[in-house]
């Protein structure tokens, strides 16, 4: 071998022991072997969000939850309503309704998001992966089915579903100082304003986040300012 060639050879053996070194394998309790590089971008990704300060008092919040999984919903509820409070959502402009399953979520945020009388829909339940390929399916479809929900209606709909493999995950992520549910509605809150702001639903003569609005603007809503469904969004669509 020519020494350019055994340069060469030297060269990449010594690369290859500096990846190993760089990038350390680490076992997981699934059995992968994330670097890493990868570990520190899903730490990342697992921290807190920081959603800075949020006046939710003109908002109307919709929060439909699932009756599967009771206990565990009905904890993320409470954490979600914790954040709507701290943000000063009033108790009277909470609206919650109980349906059978995840399955179900995103119709039920659909026809309450087509009555115009909340500035956000909150999707609460919780999926635990079995023995079969029930999880994947459910988890799919109803993913898909509340970003079709928001995306054709204009409002936000909050994707407030926890995706578990066991049930530990799900009281990790459903209880204490990680309760997922503070943070979906601190999420709803968030997302309202940007809509209103966006829509010139905000009491400004503008719109498209601060853009003057042209004159043929109409910002009037004659459902949404009818005195009965003011007082009961659920009620007024058959709820």
């Amino acid at each position: 071998m020519s020494i350019t060639g055994l340069v060469l050879l030297a060269l990449s053996l010594l690369v290859c022991t500096e990846s190993f070194v760089l990038q350390p394998s680490i076992t997981t309790p699934y059995g992968s072997t994330p670097s890493t590089k990868y570990d520190i971008t899903r730490n990342a990704v697992e921290g807190s969000v920081d959603f800075g300060t949020l006046d939710g008092s003109d908002l109307r919040i919709g929060i439909i939850k699932t009756r599967w999984n009771k206990e565990a919903v009905d904890s993320l509820l409470d954490g979600a309503k914790e954040a709507l409070k701290e943000c000063g959502v009033k108790d009277e402009n909470v609206f919650v309704k109980e349906i059978p399953g995840s399955y179900e979520l995103p119709l039920a945020a659909r026809f309450l998001a087509l009555s115009g009388t909340v500035d956000a829909v909150i999707c609460m339940g919780v999926l635990i992966k079995g023995d079969t390929m029930h999880f994947e399916y459910i988890c799919s479809a109803v993913s898909s089915g509340i970003m079709n929900v928001q995306l054709q209606t204009s409002t936000p709909c909050i994707f407030g579903v926890l995706t578990a493999l066991n049930d530990q995950q799900v009281v990790d992520r459903s209880t204490g100082d990680n309760n997922h549910g503070y943070g979906w509605g601190k999420t709803a809150i968030e997302m309202a304003l940007l809509r209103n702001e966006a829509l010139g639903k905000t009491g400004k003569k503008n719109r498209g986040f601060g853009l003057e609005a042209g004159n043929d603007y109409d910002d009037s809503d004659a459902d949404a300012k009818d005195p009965e469904k003011l007082r009961d969004p659920l009620r007024s669509i058959g709820f």
